[in-house]
């Protein structure tokens, strides 16, 4: 869970794709400059290989990142939230309870005034 939320950041940064988008970019840029050395196939067949393989490099960009990043954080970010809503909920049911005893000694006391 914890792993996916991280790889979900991580892919709606769009990061990746930026980087992705800078390469295509770069690349068209080479090519438009060197268009003598060129032919129009090779400049196209060129382009596309070179964003496909940039999009590769980004997703094993990502699988390291993720398998080299250190969650210990977040289990204990996760575990304190777990714990903070348990005793919340013990909080509320004592609570719950002590109103409950209140009243009953209420009512107890105007039982036993009449």
């Amino acid at each position: 869970m914890i792993i996916a939320r991280f790889s979900q950041r991580i892919v709606q940064s769009r990061m990746l794709d930026l980087y992705v988008a800078t390469v295509f970019f770069s690349t068209t840029i080479f090519f438009i400059l060197n268009s003598a050395s060129y032919t129009p196939l090779e400049m196209m067949y060129s382009i596309v290989f070179v964003t496909i393989i940039a999009k590769g490099f980004a997703n094993i960009m990502l699988a390291m990142l993720i398998s080299l990043f250190k969650f210990d954080n977040e289990y204990e970010k996760l575990a304190f939230e777990k714990s903070a809503k348990e005793a919340e909920l013990l909080a509320k049911e004592l609570k719950l309870k002590s109103t409950k005893e209140h009243n009953e000694r209420i009512i107890q006391k105007e039982k036993d005034k009449k």
